[in-house]
């Protein structure tokens, strides 16, 4: 990490541009397991495993939604948490050729989501 980026950041950092901020940042929480609080007048910066995503409102920009794959330990329960928190279901969990098992979803914000976990694993509940 160079001296150039904030402790603990990536080289690439995703950015949401929303109306929601707040309900937001909450699905991410409720369904990633994601850290982070809105702060007002800035982005929110929530930690989703070991990366960071910020949300901001909209004002200087469009509302800009993104299209993120994010590794997580368990699929399925993150898919359900997704669903549970309002999101569509775009693929269901499935074995991908290339070893991850993957799911895809939209959020309320148009926010597309591909969530998987490497080396074929279901879920915690089923290796």
């Amino acid at each position: 990490m160079g001296a150039h980026q904030p402790p603990g950041w990536h080289s690439v950092t995703p950015r949401i541009v929303t109306s929601e901020v707040a309900a937001l940042v909450a699905f991410l929480r409720h369904t990633f397991e994601a850290r982070g609080e809105v702060q007002e007048g800035r982005p929110c910066e929530v930690a989703i495993g070991d990366s960071i995503v910020m949300v901001s409102s909209l004002g200087e920009r469009e509302a800009f939604p993104a299209f993120l794959y994010v590794y997580v330990a368990d699929v399925d329960a993150t898919f359900a948490r997704a669903l549970e928190a309002g999101a569509t279901a775009l693929e269901a969990p499935l074995h991908t050729p290339y070893g991850d098992y993957r799911a895809m979803l939209r959020d309320a914000w148009g926010n597309l989501w591909q969530i998987a976990s490497r080396s074929g694993s279901r879920s915690r509940t089923t290796r």
